[in-house]
């Protein structure tokens, strides 16, 4: 599935619907994701990141996400690619959120 930048955020923030508190700013060319005012998720082109910690990283790998990489030469570790089969579930979608906000 091809979506410009937009229509990708248009279609998250729908599948996302059932997270209450929800907040997108536009930043840096693609768009930040906020619960609560709590900083936790990036959308870069047509990709959607969650922030991670050890314990929650595993679970991505597991999955074969892959960290954010805004360059080729920069990794940001602690936010990794949500899987298509977690971003097209949303009560499965909601408690990845809740996680990536701890």
């Amino acid at each position: 599935m091809s979506y410009s930048s937009e229509d990708y955020k248009n279609y998250i923030l729908d599948q996302m619907r059932l997270v209450e508190g929800l907040n997108v700013r536009r930043m840096f060319g693609g768009y930040g994701f906020y619960l609560n005012n709590k900083f936790f998720a990036i959308l870069s082109g047509d990709q959607l990141y969650f922030k991670t910690n050890a314990e929650t990283r595993k679970n991505y790998k597991k999955h074969g996400s892959k960290p954010f990489q805004p360059s080729p030469k920069q990794k940001l570790k602690n936010y990794y690619e949500v899987p298509s089969e977690i971003i097209e579930d949303p009560e499965n979608l909601k408690k990845w959120t809740k996680k990536a906000t701890i």
